[in-house]
């Protein structure tokens, strides 16, 4: 099973992601955005927003070079392994209850606004509370490494991402005598790429090079008709339906010949 996880799931969650990202684009190319609700609750929406973006980002780039990485670089800038490890804790758990805080509000603000909660999927909700679950396992990980402060247990998961970024056969060996949580938490990311590109988080790869440089001027519009819109359809409908042509009463009282 540790085998399957982590020397085989990971290559087919990229796989999806990549694959699947580059489809959505190709086909349904209007789909890639986040169909934004700033009108309702917008202050909540700003401060949620802000913690849980620049949270995951500082995750996300320290994981990518903290794991990335080869130790040799970290040995050459003299930069021990504990001293990494405890960057990591310090810096992650830090990053990690921002991140946390920020999700905690954009889901209060999506699950108890009836009208934000109308607007929202399945795939919307799902997602986040995928990625509260991550941030929680995360923070968890946390109070393991404290008691591995010599960076021996990051150096493992070092060697795990670096072999699975080279394609070693044998690199599920590596964490296969982790603690659980850690391996519940690479499970967790690993799965959140393999839905990456059927849900919002899409937007991602678009930030900031499309609505930036390549297609500037994006604005938010707010439509300002005054009754539902069903109701709108029918009435439309109404005025460009025929009418059908009705025959002449007298037509109608004409005798036929030889009465």
């Amino acid at each position: 099973m540790d085998y399957f996880l982590f020397g085989i799931y990971p290559y087919i969650a990229t796989a999806v992601l990549l694959v699947g990202s580059i489809a959505r684009y190709e086909r349904d190319p209007f789909t890639w955005k986040t169909s934004s609700s700033q009108f309702l609750r917008r202050k909540q929406l700003i401060w949620g927003s802000i913690l849980f973006h620049v949270g995951v980002l500082i995750i996300f780039f320290g994981h990518l070079i903290g794991l990335l990485t080869p130790l040799w670089v970290f040995d050459l800038l003299g930069v021990t392994h504990g001293a990494k490890q405890l960057l990591a804790v310090v810096l992650g758990g830090f990053a990690g209850v921002m991140a946390l805080v920020g999700g905690g509000m954009l889901f209060h603000r999506r699950w108890t606004d009836p009208r934000i909660r109308k607007t929202s999927s399945f795939a919307d909700i799902a997602i986040l509370v995928l990625l509260l679950v991550q941030l929680v396992l995360g923070l968890g990980t946390i109070f393991v490494s404290a008691q591995h402060l010599d960076g021996h247990e990051m150096t493992k998961f070092m060697a795990w991402a670096q072999g699975i970024a080279t394609f070693q056969p044998g690199a599920a060996a590596a964490i296969a005598d982790s603690a659980l949580i850690f391996k519940l938490h690479i499970f967790l990311g690993l799965t959140i790429f393999l839905v990456f590109p059927f849900t919002r988080l899409v937007h991602m790869l678009s930030i900031p090079i499309r609505y930036v440089t390549l297609r500037p001027g994006y604005q938010i519009v707010r439509s300002r008709r005054t009754r539902p819109l069903a109701e709108g359809e029918r009435a439309r409908d109404r005025v460009a339906r025929p009418t059908p042509a009705k025959a002449p009463a007298a037509a109608a009282a004409r005798p036929e010949p030889g009465e």
